[in-house]
């Protein structure tokens, strides 16, 4: 049975239950959303579905053109599934309390195992729960920045077309985007042969298991299929930590490592 491709987003959640509750969901050929391809940095289609309809799909009850992954942030879980709130608390209390602040963001993930999340930085404390299934995370910490390669990349999104194909559509509005083109689970060492001096960390959550991520290691992340997780973002203190991963990176381009 055939799942709906979706809609333009609206603003708001109308349904009552968490199934009905409509979605955004990245949709890719191949499971990589904001990733390197080829000549081009790639952000996902994104489609507007009800939850119940990625469900179907992940357990093989409906089908859907390319890999599905509920994966939008910006506080997804309390602007699209309200209705998820009595089954969790509102942040981690003793990460608020550790940190002095509330979370910026609280958000949802879903998806099938071919979703894959490529190697980048975020500048927020990330207190990362898996709630079902797990989460493989390949970490860098900041020191290793020397050793992983930033290109620059002309922005592209993909968008699905009617017969369930995809093309990639250049973004011409909007700036280079400067992102890693490296897979650390296969990386090209023949091009970027510093990246060999880098030392991956290797780290399995699991349900009920919760990950601290500090602000501005680099994270590459892959899940079992329908693995769902709930994330909270601590926006970061632009501290002495920030000034010196700055100096990290500008000595880092000035060297010609990157």
């Amino acid at each position: 049975m055939p799942c709906s491709t979706g809609r333009p987003s609206r603003s708001g959640p109308s349904p009552t239950s968490a199934g009905s509750a409509e979605v955004s969901v990245a949709v890719t050929p191949d499971g990589y959303a904001d990733a390197v391809r080829g000549d081009r940095f790639v952000m996902p289609a994104e489609l507007r579905l009800p939850l119940s309809c990625v469900l179907d799909v992940l357990e093989g009850r409906a089908q859907h053109p390319g890999v599905l992954y509920v994966q939008k942030q910006c506080s997804n879980l309390l602007t699209e599934l309200p209705q998820l709130l009595p089954d969790l608390e509102p942040h981690v209390p003793w990460a608020s309390e550790a940190l002095g602040k509330m979370p910026d963001a609280v958000n949802f993930w879903l998806g099938e195992a071919a979703a894959v999340t490529s190697l980048h930085k975020d500048h927020y404390e990330n207190l990362y729960c898996v709630v079902s299934g797990e989460k493989h995370f390949l970490l860098h910490p900041p020191s290793d920045r020397p050793f992983i390669p930033y290109e620059l990349y002309t922005p592209a999104t993909y968008q699905l077309t009617e017969e369930g194909s995809f093309k990639m559509v250049d973004e011409e509005a909007m700036e280079k985007v400067p992102w890693i083109p490296l897979d650390p689970l296969a990386p090209d060492l023949a091009q970027y042969p510093s990246y060999s001096q880098a030392q991956a960390l290797h780290c399995t959550v699991q349900t009920g298991e919760m990950l601290y991520l500090p602000a501005l290691w680099f994270h590459h992340v892959q899940q079992s299929h329908g693995c769902v997780a709930v994330n909270f973002w601590y926006d970061m203190e632009y501290d002495l930590k920030y000034s010196y991963f700055q100096l990290l990176d500008s000595l880092t381009k000035a060297s010609g490592l990157h």
